[in-house]
């Protein structure tokens, strides 16, 4: 029922990854999956709702502390408090949380966040990673968020030609294929580097079609022994997802963005 209540996949993860978040603090049954530990927490809560609400105070009192510590915003304990509501109505476990809320921070109503300038743009390119300046390209001049990566392939991406064939834009579908579909657009330099880092998978045998993921793994390409199958652009592997990683906010100022290959 949890996961049915949920629409998108991408939010389903994000909701997963903070009740995983919470059993780990109160360790309860660590090592499970979590679809095992939803199911038994929801069992034992059922029988003693006390338990279950000085579990969830607990786990939320020290989520408190580490905003008033500043390590974590009120908007990240909100998105705690909206996940753990919904995985106990939808798991009919009575929980007051008009109550529970009354003590916690108010999140800010408007975000604190900018665009990146032209020099921290420059600083963060020179990082020796060839998939950095078509990603942060892409972000900069469409605004798509990390989790858009999921959802994009090649054939999203269509270059804007003038007359004389220069390129002048290109129109990336974002969230292909789900509810939250929209379209956006990127500079021809965003374009160009994206085109490079696609020529250079295909260089080195990579088969490039419209279902190509636009980011994937690094593969070794220098010392590498005759007959090998691994770490080869031919043999693409999915990285780790950026949405699995604790207290993602889909800045652009991060490096480790996970998608698909």
């Amino acid at each position: 029922m949890f996961k049915y209540s949920i629409r998108t996949e991408l939010t389903r993860k994000y909701y997963e990854r903070r009740i995983r978040t919470f059993f780990d603090f109160i360790e309860f049954m660590v090592g499970s999956t979590i679809e095992v530990r939803c199911n038994l927490f929801a069992e034992k809560a059922k029988s003693d709702t006390h338990w279950a609400l000085v579990q969830i105070i607990s786990f939320l009192q020290y989520e408190k502390e580490r905003v008033q510590k500043e390590e974590i915003t009120a908007a990240t304990l909100t998105n705690f408090v909206k996940s753990l509501k919904l995985y106990s109505e939808m798991a009919e476990i009575l929980i007051p949380w008009k109550k529970i809320t009354r003590g916690l921070p108010r999140p800010r109503g408007v975000a604190n966040d900018r665009a990146p300038t032209v020099a921290e743009i420059r600083q963060l390119i020179q990082y020796p990673d060839r998939r950095i300046k078509p990603i942060l390209y892409t972000m900069a001049s469409s605004g798509i968020r990390l989790g858009a990566w999921d959802y994009l392939k090649w054939k999203h991406i269509t270059p804007i030609h003038s007359e004389a064939g220069q390129v002048l834009a290109a129109k990336i579908i974002v969230y292909a294929g789900v509810s939250e579909e929209y379209y956006a657009f990127i500079s021809p330099e965003a374009y160009n580097s994206l085109l490079c880092w696609m020529e250079f998978r295909s260089w080195y045998g990579e088969k490039i079609t419209g279902d190509s993921w636009v980011m994937r793994d690094i593969w070794q390409t220098s010392n590498m022994k005759y007959g090998a199958k691994f770490g080869l652009a031919t043999n693409p592997k999915k990285q780790k997802n950026m949405s699995d990683t604790s207290d993602t906010s889909d800045r652009i100022d991060s490096l480790q963005i996970g998608t698909y290959g």
